[in-house]
């Protein structure tokens, strides 16, 4: 009986790690220690104390599960520990700003290889080269948009 003890509290010892070092080993490993404390007690106990272990198991396993999401994020750890912020930005393409952009003239911020960034009436814009590479501070013309970026080639010097 100590070792069936033994087997469920390390078990249950590693699924409460779990929650402080994320990755599934610990809780595998956790929940195989439990299984094995239920087959030594179906095996040297017989049915009855078997299934009582399993009914045990499966009440531990609750226990855990309801302190990890019900008290510990109540708790000052679990505040730190559990994400509460919610990320409302974002992203979205250019719509009708990009628009009105095209046929302007731009310069190129860094190298386009073919991708890159633009100056455009001192706003930076991400843009891709149509044209292949342009180099830094070179005279493009917008030509048109795709979803995130601005569609640029090297403006011809007449």
């Amino acid at each position: 009986m100590t070792l069936i003890f033994l087997l469920f509290s390390i078990g249950i010892l590693f699924i409460g790690i779990e929650v402080i070092i994320p990755g599934g080993i610990l809780g595998a490993i956790g929940t195989f220690l439990m299984l094995a404390g239920c087959y030594v007690a179906f095996t040297n106990y017989g049915t009855v104390i078997g299934i009582m272990s399993v009914l045990v198991a499966l009440a531990l396993a609750a226990l855990a599960f309801f302190i990890e999401f019900r008290i510990l994020p109540k708790t000052r750890i679990g505040k730190r520990a559990f994400l509460t912020a919610e990320i409302t930005g974002v992203s979205a393409p250019l719509g009708k700003e990009a628009e009105e952009l095209i046929g302007q003239s731009a310069e190129a911020l860094t190298l386009l290889s073919p991708s890159g960034y633009i100056s455009v009436n001192g706003q930076r814009y991400e843009a891709f080269c149509q044209s292949g590479q342009a180099p830094v501070g070179s005279k493009l013309k917008i030509i048109g948009a795709d979803n995130f970026r601005l569609i640029v080639t090297q403006e011809v010097s007449s």
